[in-house]
């Protein structure tokens, strides 16, 4: 009887073919569009550590940050001072804070031209459009005139959502999508946000 050794090294000579084909029929390049959702932590984190991954590799990267207005982050004191970022944080903080529907949605208007501009530009190769999906989800933005902006990109850009609640529509549009589950939050238990983790 062959031993653990044998078994596991043949098990992983038809992983591995399974693995290799796999990897040779992925064949097309294309601008992505991912959409990360859900109520757990780590959505905008995730679409951050991919602006360090673009950046890694050369590439030119836009953020636009909706609803946020604070400019106190430590990704954008540290990404947003990179060579080759550019960092718009377009919002006025949560609604509410603001309290103010019309300004909130005339400032959700602005700063979606900012993101059209981004879309638009062949030299950003990755855009990250921050809380976006809280602006289709209160009808600020319209999301049909707004997924017809992300599909006329440059063919090679690729595209971050964060949000709650993304609908339907956005996640059928989308190439890739994380639903970011809500298991357990220190501030649930009345732990307030940590510098380094949560801003």
């Amino acid at each position: 009887m062959p031993d653990k050794a044998e078994r596991h090294a043949a098990r992983m000579v038809k992983k591995k073919a399974v693995i290799d084909a796999n990897i040779a029929s992925a064949d097309q390049e294309k601008g992505l569009l991912l959409v990360l959702t859900g109520n757990g932590k780590g959505k905008s984190s995730s679409a951050f550590g991919m602006v360090a991954r673009a950046l890694g590799h050369g590439m030119k990267v836009g953020v636009a940050q909706f609803i946020k207005g604070r400019s106190d982050t430590g990704e954008e004191a540290f990404l947003g001072k990179q060579p080759g970022v550019e960092w718009r944080v377009l919002g006025e903080g949560f609604t509410w804070d603001t309290q103010n529907l019309e300004r909130d949605i005339a400032t959700a208007q602005r700063g979606w031209e900012v993101a059209r501009r981004m879309l638009a530009d062949p030299a950003i190769h990755l855009v990250v459009l921050d809380e976006l999906t809280y602006l289709f989800s209160y009808g600020w933005l319209d999301l049909e005139s707004a997924l017809a902006d992300i599909a006329a990109r440059p063919p090679m850009q690729h595209v971050v959502i964060t949000g709650r609640a993304a609908s339907a529509a956005l996640i059928d549009a989308a190439d890739t999508v994380s639903d970011i589950a809500d298991i357990k939050h220190a501030y649930r238990a009345g732990v307030k946000a940590q510098p380094g983790v949560d801003l």
